[in-house]
């Protein structure tokens, strides 16, 4: 049962700090927010301090990768003291988690060496950005 919850509170923090950036921030904060109970108000709070660090942060993806540590830990906590909360959670993931923004892409480099090419030259592969 400790593994769900790890699994779902690192899901949950995740969604959660992703969210931060995200037009949906003001609709996601009170719903995870009301994750703790009476104590939301002040969670309310704490997520606005985190997101403003986000946000103004120079190292976005550090910044970030200790926020999600800080709220996996919160929402662990949360999960184990109020069974009903991971039930909570899993529907707030299943309706929020979807507009997320997508990662972003690597980029692809290609060089051709050794010879003169007097044609295209065709790469072959797959693309798998089209047709989702």
């Amino acid at each position: 049962m400790e593994t769900e919850i790890v699994a779902l509170a690192t899901s949950g923090a995740t969604t959660l700090v992703g969210l931060m950036v995200t037009e949906l921030w003001s609709e996601a904060r009170g719903r995870f927010a009301a994750l703790f109970g009476r104590r939301s108000e002040a969670v309310c709070e704490d997520l606005d301090a985190v997101r403003a660090e986000l946000l103004a942060a120079e190292d976005q993806d550090a910044a970030a990768a200790g926020a999600e540590a800080e709220w996996t830990a919160r929402l662990r906590r949360a999960l184990a003291a109020d069974p009903a909360a991971a039930a909570q959670l899993r529907a707030l993931l299943d309706e929020l988690a979807p507009h997320q923004p997508a990662p972003a892409a690597g980029s692809v480099h290609n060089t051709i060496t050794g010879g003169e090419f007097h044609s295209p030259v065709i790469q072959s592969g797959r693309d798998t950005t089209f047709g989702r």
